[in-house]
């Protein structure tokens, strides 16, 4: 296992790459991320894709071993080859045999890849798998989309990986718990700017997201998963089309803050307002406001903060936008502005 250090890739490193798109426009893909410094190696995310492939609900599957999925005629020497691989901290590629929940066999393509910190020690497992069904004869296509994927996937995870596993002295022991469980938020904002990706790259001669309809999605969700009786949620989306790069880390800091507003803002209240705007600047540009009429954030809180996971993401996806944030505190409520100083109209010459 190296040592020297990583430098992870930016996330349009992923998003920008054509060859990328076209595998996410035509593979379903499972994936999974496990954390090998937990006892057992257990799963801390899976996606969609992987509870329709399975049959496997999430909350069935957090905080156990992979090897659930394997079975009576599972071959034990593809399993010894993962098992080595993940010990070895190297890549591994196999077809092996998996089950269903139902009990049903079925043929799984199987990528997994270490996603490595700063020491190039193993932060995570990153699994990415595929049901091999005997109508798909493209194997040569299947196996450049995989290894496209996972070789940018890998390092671009590690955006939000890497903050969870950094030290910060100032986080009290419930910090790294509260973490782990805003993880599939996290993850799922991907996921959703992933299938937005699909859309724009299934359009002829579209290489852009549609903001709007991107953000509203990811504000569903975190509502769907975080808003309570008694709060309402309101938003007005101006229709601007974006890079990919800019929508990923754009819905990352729209998450951060939303979720932020829902669990905080409301302590002590049983109604409350959160509003979402998206509007273009006449310079060029275009400004996120989240306001909400709770409580407000106390003058000797300092929000984003570097000393939590959410503060140091929301700083490095902020600096990788050249944007500016202001946080305005109210005398009821809070009111978060983030600025981003770019051309919505300008075409990105990577895509043209």
């Amino acid at each position: 296992m190296s040592s020297a250090p990583v430098t992870p890739r930016k996330l349009s490193a992923v998003l920008d790459d054509r060859a990328a798109l076209a595998g996410f426009s035509r593979l379903s893909l499972a994936m999974v991320i496990t954390n090998p410094n937990a006892p057992d190696n257990p799963i801390v995310y899976v996606n969609d894709a992987f509870e329709r492939t399975t049959g496997y609900n999430r909350s069935s599957v957090i905080g156990r071993n992979c090897r659930f999925l394997q079975g009576q005629r599972t071959d034990k020497d593809d399993v010894d080859r993962i098992r080595t691989a993940v010990e070895k901290c190297r890549d591994v590629s196999v077809d092996i045999l998996n089950y269903r929940a139902s009990g049903e066999p079925f043929l799984n393509r199987l990528i997994i890849a270490p996603i490595l910190g700063e020491g190039g020690e193993p932060m995570y497992y990153l699994g990415l798998q595929k049901e091999l069904r005997d109508d798909e004869s493209d194997g040569e296509f299947l196996d450049d989309s995989l290894k496209a994927i996972r070789e940018r996937v890998q390092d671009d995870l590690s955006l939000i990986l890497a903050s969870i596993s950094e030290p910060a002295p100032e986080r009290s022991q419930e910090d790294p718990v509260h973490e782990i469980e805003a993880l599939p938020r996290r993850l799922d904002c991907l996921q959703l700017v992933y299938e937005e990706m699909r859309m724009s790259d299934e359009t002829p001669g579209r290489h852009r997201i549609d903001l709007g309809a991107m953000m509203s999605r990811v504000a569903a969700n975190v509502v769907f998963h975080e808003c309570r009786p008694g709060i309402r949620f309101m938003q007005h989306l101006e229709q601007v089309e974006v890079s990919l790069d800019t929508s990923v880390r754009l819905a990352l800091i729209l998450s951060e803050a939303l979720s932020n507003a829902f669990t905080h803002a409301f302590s002590g209240l049983d109604r409350g307002l959160v509003e979402l705007r998206v509007t273009r600047l006449a310079a060029g540009g275009l400004r996120i406001v989240v306001a909400d009429d709770g409580v407000g954030i106390s003058k000797n809180i300092e929000w984003p903060s570097t000393a939590t996971v959410g503060g140091r993401l929301i700083a490095a996806l902020l600096e990788g936008l050249d944007a500016t944030i202001n946080v305005v505190r109210g005398a009821a409520g809070t009111i978060v502005m983030v600025d981003v100083p770019i051309d919505p109209y300008d075409l990105d010459q990577e895509g043209a």
